[in-house]
């Protein structure tokens, strides 16, 4: 199945970097968000990292017009069907992405391709909701994703072969280096991840030692270009703590507990940059 148009649900952080790696790799790209000041949001900011590449000299000012030509903005959820494939980055809330793709189950052709860009959340649940769930996925690009490399393809209990050939392709055409996973809460990278930032908050709660030095010994010891500690106030708490408390949920197993400490600092309104406090004070 050859993919030249892509629709992309939400224009957030991630929305609006898949929709530029996807204009970015020739495809035809409708940017699509609730209201027209998030659509302006998500456009812009594609306009100003590409700006910024073009000052750096990795791309030329027409190569930038040309990306920013092949995205259009809309509101209009019937752009969808003259998509080959809908990616999906909005709220993760598995209600809301349900209620989403069974109104765009309807507006689309039996041929179009649901991928979603979820961390975490099951895709054959989600896939569910529609009645394609051989023809639905899960697309897992990294922030930031013009820069990030990864791309975790997750099978759903139904997807077909062809699907997952056909979006492996797409991220190899995208210029990433896509990885074959199976539906489990948290996925590969999420679920591994979130438990090494968990028991970075435990050691930091058990006194092992300070936020600072618990970061640089994954800094120092392990290569991590970012410490643990710093990562959750960068992902925020909240979104910390939701994934911790879906993988203690899915897998029923105390591993998954999260850190007393997370609880208390979310409930607190300590989220991380976000708000300016988290495991380190911040300047907003």
């Amino acid at each position: 199945m050859a993919i030249e148009k892509v629709f992309m649900a939400g224009a957030g952080i991630m929305g609006h970097g898949i929709a530029q790696v996807c204009a970015q790799g020739g495809l035809e790209v409708f940017l699509c968000d609730v209201n027209e000041d998030l659509v302006s949001k998500g456009l812009a900011r594609i306009e100003k990292g590409l700006a910024r590449a073009v000052d750096k000299g990795k791309m030329s000012a027409q190569d930038k017009d040309g990306i920013l030509a092949r995205i259009t903005g809309t509101t209009d959820l019937e752009k969808a069907a003259d998509a080959q494939i809908v990616i999906e980055a909005i709220v993760e809330n598995v209600a809301v992405k349900k209620e989403v793709y069974a109104k765009l189950d309807t507006i689309c052709g039996p041929e179009v391709l649901f991928a979603s860009n979820t961390s975490s959340m099951s895709i054959t649940e989600m896939a569910a909701a529609t009645a394609r769930p051989d023809r639905f996925i899960g697309m897992h690009f990294f922030n930031p994703v013009p820069v990030m490399k990864l791309v975790e393809i997750i099978r759903g209990l139904l997807t077909s072969e062809e699907t997952f050939a056909a979006v492996r392709d797409l991220a190899v055409k995208l210029g990433k280096t896509p990885i074959d996973i199976k539906d489990s809460p948290g996925f590969a990278s999420t679920r591994i991840l979130m438990m090494l930032v968990n028991e970075a908050i435990f050691s930091y709660w058990e006194g092992l030692g300070s936020a600072e030095d618990i970061d640089t010994a994954l800094k120092l010891g392990a290569n991590h270009p970012m410490g643990p500690l710093a990562l959750a106030d960068l992902i925020g708490l909240d979104v910390v703590l939701n994934v911790m408390n879906r993988l203690y949920t899915g897998f029923c197993d105390s591993k998954y507990r999260p850190c007393p400490l997370l609880v208390n600092m979310v409930a607190a309104g300590l989220l991380g940059r976000k708000t300016g406090r988290g495991f380190y004070a911040y300047d907003k």
